[in-house]
Protein backbone atom coordinates (compact mmCIF):
# COMPACT_ATOMS: atom_id res chain seq x y z
CA UNK A 1 0.00 0.00 0.00
CA UNK A 2 2.95 2.30 0.70
CA UNK A 3 3.89 1.98 -2.97
CA UNK A 4 0.43 3.21 -3.98
CA UNK A 5 0.84 6.26 -1.75
CA UNK A 6 4.28 6.95 -3.19
CA UNK A 7 3.04 6.80 -6.78
CA UNK A 8 0.04 8.97 -5.90
CA UNK A 9 2.31 11.64 -4.40
CA UNK A 10 4.41 11.64 -7.56
CA UNK A 11 1.31 12.30 -9.67
CA UNK A 12 0.07 14.90 -7.16
CA UNK A 13 3.36 16.78 -7.44
CA UNK A 14 3.34 17.15 -11.22
CA UNK A 15 -0.34 17.65 -12.12
CA UNK A 16 -0.92 21.18 -13.42
CA UNK A 17 -3.85 23.24 -12.11
CA UNK A 18 -3.48 26.32 -14.32
CA UNK A 19 -5.89 24.95 -16.93
CA UNK A 20 -8.85 23.26 -15.26
CA UNK A 21 -11.90 22.28 -17.27
CA UNK A 22 -15.24 23.84 -16.39
CA UNK A 23 -16.66 20.32 -16.16
CA UNK A 24 -15.11 20.12 -12.70
CA UNK A 25 -17.51 22.82 -11.51
CA UNK A 26 -20.59 21.00 -12.84
CA UNK A 27 -20.01 18.15 -10.38
CA UNK A 28 -21.58 18.29 -6.93
CA UNK A 29 -18.57 17.07 -4.99
CA UNK A 30 -20.62 16.93 -1.77
CA UNK A 31 -22.14 13.65 -2.94
CA UNK A 32 -20.63 10.73 -1.06
CA UNK A 33 -20.06 8.51 -4.09
CA UNK A 34 -19.56 9.93 -7.58
CA UNK A 35 -18.97 8.19 -10.91
CA UNK A 36 -17.41 9.93 -13.91
CA UNK A 37 -17.53 8.12 -17.23
CA UNK A 38 -16.20 9.11 -20.61
CA UNK A 39 -14.17 7.96 -23.57
CA UNK A 40 -10.44 7.31 -23.47
CA UNK A 41 -8.30 10.43 -23.77
CA UNK A 42 -11.02 12.76 -22.56
CA UNK A 43 -9.14 13.82 -19.39
CA UNK A 44 -10.80 11.87 -16.56
CA UNK A 45 -7.54 11.05 -14.77
CA UNK A 46 -6.30 14.62 -14.97
CA UNK A 47 -9.63 15.85 -13.59
CA UNK A 48 -9.36 13.58 -10.54
CA UNK A 49 -5.79 14.60 -9.78
CA UNK A 50 -6.53 18.29 -10.29
CA UNK A 51 -9.50 18.13 -7.92
CA UNK A 52 -7.37 16.44 -5.26
CA UNK A 53 -4.49 18.90 -5.73
CA UNK A 54 -6.86 21.87 -5.38
CA UNK A 55 -8.72 20.54 -2.33
CA UNK A 56 -6.42 18.28 -0.30
CA UNK A 57 -2.97 18.25 1.21
CA UNK A 58 -0.84 15.20 0.32
CA UNK A 59 -1.45 13.23 3.51
CA UNK A 60 -3.04 9.95 4.58
CA UNK A 61 -6.59 11.38 4.41
CA UNK A 62 -6.63 11.19 0.60
CA UNK A 63 -5.54 8.62 -1.97
CA UNK A 64 -5.67 8.13 -5.75
CA UNK A 65 -5.36 4.63 -7.26
CA UNK A 66 -5.87 3.13 -10.69
CA UNK A 67 -7.41 -0.33 -10.91
CA UNK A 68 -5.12 -1.36 -13.75
CA UNK A 69 -2.24 -1.35 -11.23
CA UNK A 70 -0.44 -4.65 -10.61
CA UNK A 71 -1.29 -4.29 -6.90
CA UNK A 72 -4.83 -5.47 -7.67
CA UNK A 73 -3.69 -8.78 -9.11
CA UNK A 74 -3.19 -9.98 -5.53
CA UNK A 75 -5.27 -7.54 -3.48
CA UNK A 76 -8.93 -6.57 -3.54
CA UNK A 77 -10.26 -3.06 -3.87
CA UNK A 78 -12.44 -3.54 -0.79
CA UNK A 79 -9.50 -4.53 1.42
CA UNK A 80 -7.43 -1.58 0.21
CA UNK A 81 -10.19 0.94 0.88
CA UNK A 82 -11.01 -0.66 4.25
CA UNK A 83 -7.39 -0.34 5.36
CA UNK A 84 -7.27 3.25 4.09
CA UNK A 85 -10.49 4.10 5.95
CA UNK A 86 -9.39 2.52 9.24
CA UNK A 87 -6.25 4.66 9.19
CA UNK A 88 -8.22 7.89 8.86
CA UNK A 89 -8.79 8.05 5.11
CA UNK A 90 -11.59 10.41 4.08
CA UNK A 91 -11.46 10.71 0.26
CA UNK A 92 -10.37 8.15 -2.31
CA UNK A 93 -10.30 8.52 -6.10
CA UNK A 94 -10.43 5.27 -8.09
CA UNK A 95 -9.49 5.34 -11.76
CA UNK A 96 -10.36 2.81 -14.49
CA UNK A 97 -12.96 0.78 -12.57
CA UNK A 98 -13.88 -1.09 -15.75
CA UNK A 99 -10.50 -2.85 -15.50
CA UNK A 100 -11.63 -4.60 -12.29
CA UNK A 101 -14.19 -7.39 -12.57
CA UNK A 102 -15.95 -7.00 -9.20
CA UNK A 103 -15.91 -3.22 -9.04
CA UNK A 104 -19.69 -2.77 -8.68
CA UNK A 105 -20.17 -5.21 -5.81
CA UNK A 106 -17.14 -3.99 -3.91
CA UNK A 107 -18.01 -0.31 -4.31
CA UNK A 108 -21.53 -1.08 -3.06
CA UNK A 109 -20.05 -2.82 0.00
CA UNK A 110 -17.66 0.08 0.57
CA UNK A 111 -20.61 2.49 0.47
CA UNK A 112 -22.55 0.45 3.05
CA UNK A 113 -19.66 -0.33 5.41
CA UNK A 114 -17.75 2.99 5.45
CA UNK A 115 -20.31 5.75 6.06
CA UNK A 116 -17.87 8.65 6.44
CA UNK A 117 -15.89 7.94 3.28
CA UNK A 118 -16.16 9.96 0.08
CA UNK A 119 -15.33 8.10 -3.11
CA UNK A 120 -15.05 9.12 -6.76
CA UNK A 121 -14.45 6.65 -9.55
CA UNK A 122 -13.95 6.91 -13.29
CA UNK A 123 -14.78 4.40 -15.97
CA UNK A 124 -15.24 3.83 -19.67
CA UNK A 125 -18.09 5.53 -21.50
CA UNK A 126 -19.39 1.97 -21.98
CA UNK A 127 -20.15 1.63 -18.27
CA UNK A 128 -23.81 1.21 -17.43
CA UNK A 129 -24.20 2.01 -13.76
CA UNK A 130 -27.90 1.16 -13.92
CA UNK A 131 -27.02 -2.32 -15.14
CA UNK A 132 -24.25 -2.83 -12.59
CA UNK A 133 -24.69 -5.43 -9.92
CA UNK A 134 -25.74 -4.64 -6.36
CA UNK A 135 -27.96 -1.69 -7.29
CA UNK A 136 -25.27 0.98 -7.45
CA UNK A 137 -27.64 3.38 -9.20
CA UNK A 138 -29.22 4.40 -5.88
CA UNK A 139 -25.86 5.03 -4.26
CA UNK A 140 -23.78 6.73 -6.94
CA UNK A 141 -24.34 10.00 -8.82
CA UNK A 142 -22.93 9.56 -12.33
CA UNK A 143 -21.62 12.27 -14.66
CA UNK A 144 -20.70 11.89 -18.34
CA UNK A 145 -17.60 13.81 -19.33
CA UNK A 146 -17.39 15.18 -22.89
CA UNK A 147 -14.34 16.26 -24.87
CA UNK A 148 -13.32 19.89 -25.12
CA UNK A 149 -15.85 22.26 -26.58
CA UNK A 150 -14.57 24.84 -29.06
CA UNK A 151 -14.89 27.45 -26.29
CA UNK A 152 -12.74 25.39 -23.92
CA UNK A 153 -10.14 24.89 -26.65
CA UNK A 154 -10.01 28.66 -27.18
CA UNK A 155 -9.49 29.18 -23.45
CA UNK A 156 -6.67 26.62 -23.40
CA UNK A 157 -5.00 28.24 -26.40
CA UNK A 158 -5.40 31.91 -25.48
CA UNK A 159 -5.83 31.93 -21.66
CA UNK A 160 -8.84 34.24 -22.20
CA UNK A 161 -11.98 33.47 -20.15
CA UNK A 162 -15.05 33.04 -22.34
CA UNK A 163 -18.67 32.60 -21.28
CA UNK A 164 -20.98 29.72 -22.17
CA UNK A 165 -24.41 30.33 -23.72
CA UNK A 166 -27.57 28.30 -23.83
CA UNK A 167 -29.10 27.28 -27.12
CA UNK A 168 -31.92 29.74 -26.45
CA UNK A 169 -29.35 32.53 -25.92
CA UNK A 170 -27.63 31.79 -29.21
CA UNK A 171 -30.84 31.59 -31.23
CA UNK A 172 -32.23 34.83 -29.79
CA UNK A 173 -29.05 36.93 -29.50
CA UNK A 174 -26.40 35.43 -31.76
CA UNK A 175 -25.41 38.74 -33.37
CA UNK A 176 -24.72 40.50 -30.06
CA UNK A 177 -22.97 37.42 -28.65
CA UNK A 178 -20.77 37.03 -31.72
CA UNK A 179 -19.78 40.69 -31.60
CA UNK A 180 -18.88 40.41 -27.91
CA UNK A 181 -16.73 37.33 -28.51
CA UNK A 182 -14.98 38.64 -31.62
CA UNK A 183 -13.95 41.77 -29.71
CA UNK A 184 -11.89 39.45 -27.48
CA UNK A 185 -10.72 36.84 -29.97
CA UNK A 186 -10.88 35.84 -33.63
CA UNK A 187 -12.60 32.42 -33.44
CA UNK A 188 -12.16 31.50 -37.11
CA UNK A 189 -8.40 31.79 -36.68
CA UNK A 190 -8.53 28.75 -34.36
CA UNK A 191 -11.49 26.82 -35.75
CA UNK A 192 -9.66 24.57 -38.22
CA UNK A 193 -7.13 23.64 -35.54
CA UNK A 194 -9.92 22.63 -33.17
CA UNK A 195 -11.56 20.48 -35.82
CA UNK A 196 -8.25 18.71 -36.46
CA UNK A 197 -7.00 18.06 -32.93
CA UNK A 198 -8.82 20.15 -30.30
CA UNK A 199 -11.49 17.79 -28.91
CA UNK A 200 -9.13 15.63 -26.83
CA UNK A 201 -7.19 17.54 -24.13
CA UNK A 202 -4.05 15.45 -24.57
CA UNK A 203 -3.30 17.50 -27.72
CA UNK A 204 -1.55 19.91 -25.33
CA UNK A 205 1.20 17.36 -24.66
CA UNK A 206 2.35 17.15 -28.27
CA UNK A 207 0.35 18.43 -31.22
CA UNK A 208 2.62 16.71 -33.76
CA UNK A 209 2.05 13.29 -32.18
CA UNK A 210 -1.66 13.86 -31.57
CA UNK A 211 -3.06 11.65 -34.32
CA UNK A 212 -0.60 8.86 -33.61
CA UNK A 213 -1.79 8.78 -30.00
CA UNK A 214 -5.42 9.03 -31.08
CA UNK A 215 -4.91 6.02 -33.39
CA UNK A 216 -3.51 4.06 -30.45
CA UNK A 217 -6.53 4.99 -28.33
CA UNK A 218 -8.91 3.87 -31.08
CA UNK A 219 -7.18 0.51 -31.34
CA UNK A 220 -7.42 0.01 -27.58
CA UNK A 221 -11.14 0.82 -27.59
CA UNK A 222 -11.74 -1.60 -30.48
CA UNK A 223 -9.44 -4.39 -29.34
CA UNK A 224 -9.82 -4.18 -25.55
CA UNK A 225 -12.62 -2.01 -24.20
CA UNK A 226 -15.54 -3.02 -26.41
CA UNK A 227 -14.69 -6.76 -26.55
CA UNK A 228 -14.19 -6.83 -22.77
CA UNK A 229 -17.47 -5.04 -22.10
CA UNK A 230 -19.56 -6.94 -24.66
CA UNK A 231 -17.78 -10.32 -24.48
CA UNK A 232 -16.89 -10.21 -28.17
CA UNK A 233 -14.67 -13.05 -29.36
CA UNK A 234 -11.20 -12.12 -30.54
CA UNK A 235 -12.00 -13.50 -34.00
CA UNK A 236 -14.85 -10.97 -34.37
CA UNK A 237 -12.80 -7.88 -33.49
CA UNK A 238 -11.72 -7.61 -37.12
CA UNK A 239 -15.39 -7.28 -38.10
CA UNK A 240 -15.82 -4.44 -35.62
CA UNK A 241 -12.83 -2.66 -37.15
CA UNK A 242 -14.15 -3.27 -40.67
CA UNK A 243 -17.53 -1.80 -39.74
CA UNK A 244 -15.91 1.36 -38.36
CA UNK A 245 -13.73 1.64 -41.48
CA UNK A 246 -16.71 1.33 -43.84
CA UNK A 247 -18.70 3.91 -41.88
CA UNK A 248 -15.75 6.30 -41.54
CA UNK A 249 -15.37 6.71 -45.28
CA UNK A 250 -19.09 7.05 -45.89
CA UNK A 251 -20.32 9.39 -43.11
CA UNK A 252 -22.75 10.88 -42.80
CA UNK A 253 -25.14 8.69 -44.70
CA UNK A 254 -28.52 7.03 -44.43
CA UNK A 255 -27.39 3.51 -43.68
CA UNK A 256 -28.52 0.67 -45.87
CA UNK A 257 -28.18 -2.15 -43.37
CA UNK A 258 -28.29 -4.91 -45.97
CA UNK A 259 -25.56 -3.25 -48.03
CA UNK A 260 -23.30 -2.74 -45.00
CA UNK A 261 -23.92 -6.31 -43.92
CA UNK A 262 -22.78 -7.57 -47.32
CA UNK A 263 -19.65 -5.36 -47.29
CA UNK A 264 -18.57 -6.33 -43.79
CA UNK A 265 -19.83 -9.91 -43.48
CA UNK A 266 -21.68 -8.99 -40.28
CA UNK A 267 -25.24 -10.25 -39.76
CA UNK A 268 -27.98 -7.64 -39.42
CA UNK A 269 -28.68 -8.30 -35.73
CA UNK A 270 -24.99 -8.32 -34.84
CA UNK A 271 -24.42 -5.14 -36.82
CA UNK A 272 -27.13 -3.26 -34.90
CA UNK A 273 -25.44 -4.35 -31.70
CA UNK A 274 -22.02 -3.25 -32.97
CA UNK A 275 -23.36 0.15 -34.03
CA UNK A 276 -24.78 0.72 -30.54
CA UNK A 277 -21.47 -0.34 -28.96
CA UNK A 278 -19.49 2.04 -31.18
CA UNK A 279 -21.95 4.77 -30.25
CA UNK A 280 -21.64 4.09 -26.52
CA UNK A 281 -17.85 3.99 -26.85
CA UNK A 282 -18.12 7.53 -28.31
CA UNK A 283 -16.67 6.60 -31.66
CA UNK A 284 -19.95 7.17 -33.51
CA UNK A 285 -23.01 9.40 -33.21
CA UNK A 286 -26.32 7.89 -34.29
CA UNK A 287 -28.99 10.30 -35.48
CA UNK A 288 -32.58 9.09 -35.26
CA UNK A 289 -35.87 10.55 -36.39
CA UNK A 290 -37.82 11.95 -33.47
CA UNK A 291 -40.65 9.44 -33.28
CA UNK A 292 -38.24 6.50 -32.94
CA UNK A 293 -36.24 7.94 -30.06
CA UNK A 294 -32.57 7.77 -29.21
CA UNK A 295 -32.76 4.27 -27.77
CA UNK A 296 -34.72 2.84 -30.66
CA UNK A 297 -33.76 -0.60 -31.89
CA UNK A 298 -34.51 0.52 -35.45
CA UNK A 299 -31.86 1.77 -37.80
CA UNK A 300 -30.58 5.33 -37.37
CA UNK A 301 -31.44 7.94 -39.95
CA UNK A 302 -27.77 8.93 -40.28
CA UNK A 303 -24.48 7.82 -38.81
CA UNK A 304 -21.66 10.22 -37.96
CA UNK A 305 -18.26 9.85 -36.38
CA UNK A 306 -18.36 11.14 -32.81
CA UNK A 307 -16.26 14.27 -33.34
CA UNK A 308 -14.26 16.08 -36.04
CA UNK A 309 -10.88 14.88 -34.72
CA UNK A 310 -11.91 11.31 -35.57
CA UNK A 311 -12.72 12.39 -39.10
CA UNK A 312 -9.18 13.70 -39.65
CA UNK A 313 -7.83 10.50 -38.15
CA UNK A 314 -9.98 7.94 -39.97
CA UNK A 315 -11.34 9.50 -43.16
CA UNK A 316 -9.25 9.46 -46.33
CA UNK A 317 -10.67 12.73 -47.67
CA UNK A 318 -12.57 14.93 -45.23
CA UNK A 319 -15.68 16.45 -46.82
CA UNK A 320 -16.36 19.95 -45.54
CA UNK A 321 -20.12 19.49 -45.44
CA UNK A 322 -19.76 16.31 -43.41
CA UNK A 323 -17.28 18.07 -41.13
CA UNK A 324 -19.77 20.86 -40.39
CA UNK A 325 -22.52 18.43 -39.48
CA UNK A 326 -20.22 16.31 -37.30
CA UNK A 327 -19.07 19.37 -35.33
CA UNK A 328 -22.62 20.70 -34.93
CA UNK A 329 -24.08 17.34 -33.82
CA UNK A 330 -21.22 16.75 -31.39
CA UNK A 331 -21.44 20.14 -29.69
CA UNK A 332 -25.25 20.15 -29.46
CA UNK A 333 -25.62 16.55 -28.37
CA UNK A 334 -23.99 16.98 -24.96
CA UNK A 335 -26.76 19.11 -23.43
CA UNK A 336 -29.60 18.92 -25.96
CA UNK A 337 -31.70 16.28 -27.68
CA UNK A 338 -30.84 16.15 -31.38
CA UNK A 339 -32.91 14.40 -34.05
CA UNK A 340 -33.08 14.27 -37.81
CA UNK A 341 -35.42 16.85 -39.34
CA UNK A 342 -37.78 16.42 -42.28
CA UNK A 343 -37.17 20.01 -43.43
CA UNK A 344 -33.54 20.62 -42.47
CA UNK A 345 -30.42 18.79 -41.26
CA UNK A 346 -31.25 18.69 -37.55
CA UNK A 347 -34.08 19.27 -35.10
CA UNK A 348 -32.88 20.26 -31.63
CA UNK A 349 -34.67 20.35 -28.29
CA UNK A 350 -37.92 19.50 -30.07
CA UNK A 351 -38.24 23.13 -31.18
CA UNK A 352 -35.48 24.42 -33.46
CA UNK A 353 -34.54 23.28 -36.96
CA UNK A 354 -31.08 23.92 -38.37
CA UNK A 355 -29.85 23.68 -41.94
CA UNK A 356 -26.06 23.78 -42.32
CA UNK A 357 -23.99 25.16 -45.17
CA UNK A 358 -21.27 27.53 -46.32
CA UNK A 359 -21.42 31.33 -46.34
CA UNK A 360 -23.59 31.34 -49.50
CA UNK A 361 -26.20 28.89 -48.19
CA UNK A 362 -29.76 30.05 -49.06
CA UNK A 363 -32.97 29.84 -47.02
CA UNK A 364 -35.03 28.01 -49.65
CA UNK A 365 -35.11 24.68 -47.84
CA UNK A 366 -36.53 26.12 -44.59
CA UNK A 367 -38.54 29.07 -45.91
CA UNK A 368 -41.85 27.60 -44.72
CA UNK A 369 -40.57 26.38 -41.32
CA UNK A 370 -40.99 28.13 -37.99
CA UNK A 371 -38.02 28.38 -35.61
CA UNK A 372 -35.69 27.41 -38.44
CA UNK A 373 -32.16 28.74 -38.91
CA UNK A 374 -29.27 28.59 -41.34
CA UNK A 375 -25.96 27.66 -39.70
CA UNK A 376 -23.12 28.99 -41.85
CA UNK A 377 -19.47 28.05 -41.90
CA UNK A 378 -16.75 30.65 -42.66
CA UNK A 379 -18.64 33.64 -41.25
CA UNK A 380 -17.63 35.49 -38.08
CA UNK A 381 -20.93 37.26 -37.35
CA UNK A 382 -24.39 36.26 -38.58
CA UNK A 383 -27.51 38.14 -39.68
CA UNK A 384 -31.17 37.54 -38.95
CA UNK A 385 -31.66 33.72 -39.05
CA UNK A 386 -28.08 33.09 -40.25
CA UNK A 387 -25.91 31.93 -37.34
CA UNK A 388 -22.13 31.25 -37.42
CA UNK A 389 -21.26 27.57 -37.08
CA UNK A 390 -18.40 28.21 -34.62
CA UNK A 391 -20.78 29.83 -32.11
CA UNK A 392 -22.38 26.47 -31.33
CA UNK A 393 -19.05 25.54 -29.78
CA UNK A 394 -19.93 27.85 -26.86
CA UNK A 395 -22.76 25.70 -25.45
CA UNK A 396 -20.50 24.22 -22.74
Amino acid sequence: MQRLYSQFYEKYAVVQTQQVRDFMHTIDWDNRFIGIKGSRGIGKTTLLLQYIRLNFKPDKSVLYVSLDHLYFLENTLYDLVSDFYKKGGLFIAIDEVHKYSNWAIEIKNIYDDMPNLRLVFTGSSLLHIQQAKADLSRRVVVYSMPGLSFREFLQFETKINLDTYTLEDIVANHIAISIAITQKIKPLHYFDEYLNYGYYPFYIENKKAFHQKLSEILLTVLEVDIPQYASIQVSNIVMLKKLLAVISNSVPFKPNMNSISERTGISLNTMKNYLNLLNEAQLLQLLYVEDKGINSLGKPEKIYLNNPNLMFNLVKEVDKGNLRETFFFNQLNYKNTVFASQNADFKVAGVYEFELGGRNKKQKQIKDSKNAFIVKDDIEIGTDINIPLWLFGFLY
